[in-house]
């Protein structure tokens, strides 16, 4: 063991980042323009004003600007819960027997338990700056539910959370967190809007999906005086104020005389995995460096692995901007599995641009071998991992192995997004050995696949 390597390091006070940075003013080729489904063409700024904050609005769009400053505002409450700690998985090493250097970064040491506040607390400053009343948004696993609670306690905003249904069955917990915050919270399909309503006509016991719940919310807001919608991943403002994590990683690591020669993270949206590699992409487009970047998604909602890069709707309902990424669909019903998080149709257009010019690489994973991975790593390294984080464990060691095979040195930074403390029913499914891996068939993704709308001109 290295002295001079501490197993957690944090980086001072005055160098935390100041700006985040916007990866796409550094690509070499943009991802596709979002598409207004009233009028099938290019959508400008102000087709996103009944949806979202104008700040935010104009971040969404913004493929120039390198560098936005962070509000004082947003700082400061930053400095409450960041940095957050790079962390050296000593133990793990040792007990794969591996050569390589694994690397961490911890994002669960907030209430959220995760990631989601860094975005949570941008997106809820900007709208108590526009003067908004509330924000509605939809939650898969619940973190984000929850760290958008937070941020609007702080800025004094009401909340109306869509939580999709088997995670608001399978984590009561996040419920009564987010109540704790003042934030309302409902199962998605709920009869409280017209898009939950069509869903439960056809499938009364329908158990939900992100791209059903975000319907809600945003019918919500477009119908509500006084509100907008957030969202938590995907969109391009959300991986804008992600690059904390990245920014923060790259800088500890300098510290150390370190840089990634593989970084990993789970990918569901994107949000997390897009700020994580965000100035290690730079690089990579740069040609300054050249690390392999890797997305782990799971096995039962297969999007960069098995969709399609198209245009499609970001929610079930149809409501939505259209965006091209990789999608398995919008009315594809994932199965009920633990990782609420990475049950999205789709995936961020920034990372599916990224991922069809070749930048980087995506695999997909088993429930059943997640688990086996977070297990082990919550023994060894004291941190119970939330399923979405497991699966860039999985690799993680996957990676690791390989290493051990070949003899060669390598180092591997993963993003560790959260806890899973809110997840005992999946734990205690695991270690009951009732847990099963649910892969969709190519003929039941078809149905959802050839329901991918057709843009006249651009998709045929």
């Amino acid at each position: 063991m290295k002295k001079n390597v501490p197993h957690r390091l944090y980086l001072t006070e005055d160098q935390l980042p100041r700006q985040w940075y916007n990866l796409r003013a550094d690509m070499k080729e943009q991802p596709a323009p979002i598409i207004n489904p009233s009028t099938m063409k290019p959508a400008v700024l102000e087709d996103l004003y009944p949806v979202f904050c104008k700040e935010l609005a104009k971040q969404e769009m913004d493929s120039e600007t390198r560098y936005f400053d962070i509000p004082e505002e947003v700082m400061d409450i930053y400095k409450v819960y960041r940095p957050s700690p790079l962390c050296r998985a000593y133990h793990l090493e040792k007990a794969l027997d591996t050569p390589a250097k694994i690397y961490y970064k911890f994002e669960g040491n907030n209430t959220s338990g995760s990631h989601k506040l860094n975005s949570a607390v941008a997106q809820a400053y900007y709208a108590k700056q526009q003067g908004l009343k509330g924000l509605t948004t939809e939650t898969g696993a619940g973190q984000w539910g929850t760290a958008l609670s937070e941020a609007c306690s702080y800025f004094g905003l009401d909340l109306e959370v869509y939580m999709v249904k088997v995670s608001f069955t399978q984590k009561p917990f996040r419920k009564n967190i987010i109540e704790t915050f003042g934030g309302s919270v409902f199962a998605s399909p709920s009869d409280r809007t017209e898009a939950g309503r069509k869903i439960l006509a056809v499938d009364p016991e329908n158990s939900g999906s992100l791209g059903c719940a975000i319907s809600e919310a945003v019918e919500r807001a477009v119908t509500t005086e006084g509100y907008r919608y957030v969202l938590g991943s995907v969109l391009n403002q959300v991986v804008l104020h992600q690059s904390v994590i990245g920014l923060e990683a790259k800088k500890a690591m300098e510290l150390l005389d370190e840089y990634p020669d593989i970084v990993i993270g789970c990918a569901g949206g994107g949000s997390n995995l897009g700020g994580l590699i965000a100035p290690f992409m730079q690089d990579k487009i740069k040609g300054k460096s050249d690390p392999r970047i890797v997305a782990v998604e799971p096995a039962s909602c297969p999007s960069f692995t098995r969709g399609v890069y198209k245009y499609d709707f970001c929610d079930t309902g149809m409501i939505t901007p259209m965006a091209k990424m990789y999608t398995l669909g919008c009315t594809f019903k994932p199965s009920a599995n633990h990782a609420g998080g990475l049950r999205y149709h789709g995936m961020s257009p920034i990372l599916s641009k990224l991922y069809h010019d070749g930048y980087m690489e995506a695999v997909a994973v088993e429930q059943t071998r997640v688990f086996d991975a977070a297990v082990q790593f919550a023994k060894l390294e004291t941190i119970l991992p939330a399923p979405e984080s497991a699966h860039a464990i999985r690799q993680a060691i996957d990676e690791a192995l390989k290493c051990k095979e070949s003899g060669e040195e390598k180092t591997i930074l993963f993003g560790l997004t959260g806890t899973g403390y809110f997840d005992m029913t999946a734990y205690a499914s695991y270690n009951a050995g009732n847990m099963s891996d649910d892969i969709p068939t190519d003929e039941e993704l078809k149905p959802s696949m050839d329901a991918i709308p057709k843009i006249p001109g651009i998709q045929e």
